[in-house]
């Protein structure tokens, strides 16, 4: 008798193949050692389309619409039916007792596999492997500690919400939009309040009108100290005359303060992705590609988590790995570790930080593509800088009074560089740091006058709002809606780690969102059709804040907390009002290309 494992990719089911001793290669899977292993290729079952109920929804119609099925129908994807015909014959074959999920271990891969399995029309008992790690021990240690698949039943759930949620929105308003305007025009339920957080910045920058400011500079013996921003230049220059003709400042706050600067937190998702942004200049999807790559090669842990902590059982091994992880990166830990800094394991919810795994000293660097093994790199070293000591720094404040105005200066001076010198000794594009920032002396009296040897007025501008970066910007998709999600929530934002970097592909790919500049000052903005887009989609449709509150809702949902049936009735409710209730406005998209708005039906 055996056990069926089913595995996401090819690659993932001939690690753990070779991890049970399944040496037999058979046409879609492998066979030994009472296991047969198979793998999906993604999504081998997805929700039909609206023609396959009815095929009057091959043309699109604004009349038809809403399209909201009172049951979901789904179909085996047609490059993919080879596999799903493998994948069926095994299910139902004899000598199979159980079947074990291995899938990727999070909500999208609870959803590949359970589609699969019922559209198998599958009854055997269900097991559930769930790891962080594609190492061999790990691997064992999950086929020795299986769970039951019935564990994950509000998993499912929630993923089947959140792709027929997606479904009814993106089918219901791209159809409707694109019929009442004429252009192809793509509607999601995370794509487009993304979109709009690029648009409504686009605006602020357009709004924005720079003001000439002044700020008067006080050369004194204790280093430069400035004044306040002035509007009228007049201003700035009485205050400078006065000021050269007093002859001095007098000291009314001067503090020396020792201060620490934590070290990071080891990356999830997000945190990698933004990193490898401004400093490698990658996409979110480049980085998600390389550190999946990563992940299957046995180097780093499992990619898509939204946690930044590892849990208790794993402090032991921390030491070996600080060591394996130096030498990947090339740098070196702090003298004085601080293991417990990167362990909460209340803060682990699915899988631990991203951190570099037991047999990553194993990997030739020079072997991996230039990709995975700067990604890498990245891991490595901030594993290192996680456990290092603190950023030691003295900060200095110097406020005084002259001609009537007050004048301040700042000044930094760093006493032991902790956690910061890790990064310095491995990246020469830093340079020599110097140990001292800003204008004030660290000597400095703590009362009476200093004098002024001279002085000066520096002119500047105002300065507009920044375009997203692709770091910028997913930050804010973290952020967005946070004011109005409950602050012990686990997840906020816009989408979840592992979706991210999709929904800035597809906006770009669909033509709403475009990159400019060059690598290393690259950033996002919205096109003239992203913009026009917004300006018609009604708030509820475009909010951050709902569809955050949605993702907590799918969150509840895993919990048992919420009803999945109250979840989709306000999905339906919501579009079947757009529809009905939306009123047209009076403007034109530019018809870029030639638009196809379904096939004609066959006579």
């Amino acid at each position: 008798m055996n056990n069926l494992v089913i595995a996401e990719k090819p690659s993932v089911a001939q690690s753990i193949a070779k991890v049970l001793g399944c040496t037999g290669r058979r046409d879609g899977y492998l066979e030994g050692n009472g296991y047969l292993v198979s793998w999906c290729v993604g999504h081998l079952v997805g929700l039909a389309q609206p023609e396959e109920y009815d095929g009057k929804y091959e043309i699109w119609r604004r009349e038809d619409l809403p399209i909201i099925p009172e049951h979901f129908e789904y179909q085996v994807a047609t490059a993919t039916k080879k596999q799903f015909r493998i994948l069926k014959e095994l299910l139902k074959r004899n000598d199979v007792f159980c079947v074990t999920n291995a899938c990727d271990a999070g909500r999208e891969g609870e959803l590949i596999f359970r589609l699969v399995y019922e559209k198998a029309g599958c009854k055997k008992p269900m097991k559930r492997l769930w790891i962080s790690s594609m190492e061999d021990e790990a691997i064992l240690n999950g086929f020795k500690n299986l769970k039951s698949g019935a564990e994950y039943d509000k998993l499912y759930e929630a993923a089947l919400c959140r792709e027929r949620a997606d479904w009814i929105v993106g089918i219901n308003a791209t159809r409707f939009f694109t019929t009442v305007y004429g252009v192809t025009l793509n509607v999601g339920r995370v794509m487009t309040p993304t979109l709009a957080l690029t648009v409504e910045r686009q605006a602020q920058i357009r709004a924005f009108k720079p003001e000439d400011i002044y700020t008067v500079i006080l050369e004194t013996e204790c280093g430069n100290m400035t004044s306040l921003k002035y509007k009228d230049p007049a201003k700035a220059k009485e205050t400078l005359v006065k000021a050269i003709t007093e002859g001095s400042v007098e000291i009314s706050k001067a503090e020396k303060k020792e201060k620490q600067e934590k070290a990071p937190a080891l990356f999830d998702l997000t945190s990698l992705q933004r990193e490898a942004n401004r400093r490698l200049g990658y996409t979110a999807q480049q980085t998600l590609d390389y550190t999946q790559a990563l992940y299957e090669k046995k180097l780093v842990s499992y990619p898509r988590t939204d946690s930044r902590f590892l849990t208790e059982d794993m402090e032991g091994t921390l030491p070996g790995l600080i060591e394996k992880a130096a030498k990947v990166s090339g740098c070196s830990a702090t003298e004085n570790l601080d293991l417990r800094s990167v362990i909460n394991g209340k803060k682990v919810t699915d899988h631990h930080a991203i951190i570099p795994t037991a047999s990553v000293d194993k990997a030739d660097l020079s072997e991996l593509p230039p990709g995975e093994r700067e990604v890498l790199k990245l891991i490595a070293t901030r594993m290192l800088e996680a456990v290092s000591s603190p950023c030691v720094y003295v900060e200095s404040i110097l406020e005084g009074v002259c001609a009537g105005e007050l004048f301040s200066a700042k000044g930094k001076t760093i006493t032991d560089y902790g956690w910061r010198s890790v990064a310095k000794v491995c990246d020469e594009k830093k340079g020599d740091d110097e140990n001292e920032t800003g204008n004030v002396s660290a000597d400095i009296p703590d009362s009476g006058k200093i004098s002024i040897s001279n002085g000066s007025i520096k002119a500047g501008k105002t300065t507009a709002p920044k375009c997203f970066t692709e770091d910028t910007l997913l930050s804010a998709m973290e952020k967005a809606g946070s004011s109005e999600t409950p602050d012990e929530a686990e997840r906020k934002g816009l989408g979840t780690p592992a979706t991210r970097a999709g929904i800035i592909e597809k906006l770009v790919r669909t033509g709403f969102i475009e990159r400019r500049g060059d690598k290393r000052t690259k950033y996002l903005a919205p096109t003239v059709k992203g913009e026009m887009l917004i300006s018609v989609i009604p708030e509820a449709i475009q909010s951050a804040s709902m569809t955050a509150e949605w993702e907590q809702k799918l969150l509840k949902i895993e919990k048992e907390d919420y009803s999945s049936e109250e979840f989709m009735k306000e999905i339906s409710e919501l579009i079947t009002e757009l529809v009905t209730t939306y009123e047209k406005y009076p403007v034109t998209f530019e018809k870029e290309r030639k638009y196809s708005y379904g096939k004609k039906k066959k006579k």
